[in-house]
């Protein structure tokens, strides 16, 4: 291989050679050519080396380059690859991020399903856990009490619910047992009437939450409806056996009536033919009927008439149970009505007339109080009953009496319902006489006394008649309250919300 001098190595030798020249020319002595060619020689060494180092030089650039460039394009591979990788993952990460407020979305419109569903519900419905803390309470929860939802949640059940018949122990024992809990017919009493509920309580089925749901149902109207059409039944079955009672009573009575009658019109002194006979037999009429006033037989056939006039009216309501007999009916002026059953009472010989004297009765009716479309003489039968059981429980003897003894009639709208309220101060009843007041021939006074059909042929008249309502309200040592609701259109309008 030739070896090509570079510029360098050219001006190295060409020094040289200058500076060998001018030592020649100048005189001094010429060097032998062996020393000429050794310098030219290393010269030429120097050169080849220099010429090697740089070719390595060259060769380790290159390499270094091509090494640099097969990094940079690993390089770049992986960088587009992490890029790649990157776009990869955000791509999955705003697929994630959207279906993530899909189902936010989707949860929130359940949540508000659901609780739109059980704010639905009339029933009360709370949530409470294990401590008894509430955790959900429902708009029927706060339209029943006038607990806000913010002030019920986190108070503990009892507190906003006092009168829940259940206590803490049992409500921890019930979610510890996991077994659902009932308790039917609760009875409270809410703006002086009495309402019935049905109490059940659910533990969750929860291993990750532990508590309850408590449901509080209103069956008020259901118990009205079952007690009306239990009556009613008995009103039926009553009817059955009235109409063959009343038909073998009826006969014998007329008969003693009419006897009755007779006996009384001949022993008096005021018919001619009875004066005429009397002389017939030489019999002073006038001596006679001393004889019998003296000895009060004019009384007893009195009273036998009473008796049997009192039990002419027995056989009557019987027949009304079993005939259906209805009055004539038109819009009637109640107020007009009791009036005059407050004043048939005071006349009537019911109790002892000092003890009703004792007796005050305070009627009031609201200024807009509308008449009434109905039978007057039946409605007039129901308050004089009605009276009748006030007075009779004022003057009796099994209880301490207040100051001032008083039957009040009170008379007012409500709705499309004129309700009529007659209270009285007396002993009231004990709960096993008020389950069973409407009964026909039940009653508690004392043999010979009552018949037991007053109140059953009050409640007939009222229900069947007019297309009403009739209940009690008492507690024993409070006196009682028989409230009547009379719808106003004339027409009955049944409520199937149970």
């Amino acid at each position: 291989m030739p070896l090509s001098l570079n510029l360098p190595s050219r001006l190295l030798m060409l020094s040289l050679l200058t500076v060998t020249h001018k030592t020649y020319a100048a005189g001094k002595e010429v060097e032998t050519s062996e020393s000429l060619i050794v310098i030219i020689a290393i010269l030429l060494i120097v050169q080849t080396l220099l010429i090697i180092g740089l070719q390595r030089s060259r060769l380790k650039n290159k390499a270094a380059k091509n090494l640099l460039k097969l990094h940079q394009k690993d390089l770049e591979e992986k960088i587009q690859e992490r890029t790649q990788s990157l776009h990869q993952k955000n791509l999955e990460l705003e697929n994630s991020i959207k279906t993530q407020k899909i189902i936010a979305s989707q949860l929130q419109d359940t949540k508000r399903q659901l609780q739109t569903m059980i704010n639905s519900v009339p029933d009360i419905l709370v949530g409470v856990a294990a401590d008894g803390k509430i955790t959900y309470w429902n708009t029927a929860a706060f339209e029943r009490t006038g607990v806000a939802f913010d002030k019920a949640l986190g108070s503990h059940i009892l507190t906003a619910l006092p009168k829940l018949p259940i206590t803490t122990e049992q409500l921890t024992e019930i979610i510890k047992s996991q077994k659902p809990f009932i308790h039917q017919h609760i009875q409270q009493i809410e703006h002086e009437e009495p309402h019935f509920y049905d109490l059940r309580i659910y533990p969750l089925v929860n291993n990750q939450a532990s508590g309850a749901v408590i449901q509080l149902k209103d069956i008020t109207k259901r118990i009205q409806l079952e007690n009306m059409m239990i009556q009613n039944e008995k009103m039926s079955s009553l009817g059955e056996l009235a109409a063959g009672i009343a038909h073998e009573i009826n006969n014998p009575l007329g008969i003693i009536l009419h006897n009755v009658q007779n006996i009384l019109r001949r022993t008096s002194t005021d018919l001619a033919s009875n004066k005429k006979i009397a002389e017939k037999h030489q019999l002073n009429l006038e001596n006679f009927s001393h004889y019998l006033a003296e000895r009060e037989i004019l009384q007893f056939l009195n009273n036998i008439k009473e008796a049997g006039e009192r039990a002419g009216t027995i056989v009557s309501n019987m027949l009304e149970f079993s005939h259906g007999n209805y009055n004539e009916k038109t819009w009637v002026d109640l107020k007009k009505v009791v009036a005059q059953a407050v004043e048939l009472n005071h006349s009537a010989s019911v109790v002892d007339q000092k003890k009703m004297a004792q007796i005050k009765v305070i009627v009031t009716f609201s200024q807009d109080f509308p008449l009434i479309y109905g039978s007057a003489a039946e409605l007039q039968q129901v308050f004089l009953n009605l009276l009748r059981n006030a007075y009779q429980a004022l003057i009796s003897e099994d209880y301490e009496k207040a100051d001032e003894l008083s039957v009040s009639i009170s008379a007012y709208t409500r709705k499309n319902e004129a309700i009529i309220d007659v209270t009285d101060n007396g002993p009231g009843m004990k709960e096993k006489v008020k389950s069973h007041i409407f009964e026909p021939f039940f009653t508690t006074k004392d043999v010979g006394k009552g018949t037991g059909l007053g109140l059953s042929v009050s409640y007939f008249i009222i229900t069947e008649h007019h297309k009403g309502n009739i209940s009690v309200n008492s507690h024993y040592g409070k006196g009682a309250t028989f409230k009547i609701r009379l719808p106003m259109t004339g027409d009955r309008q049944f409520s199937l919300d149970i």
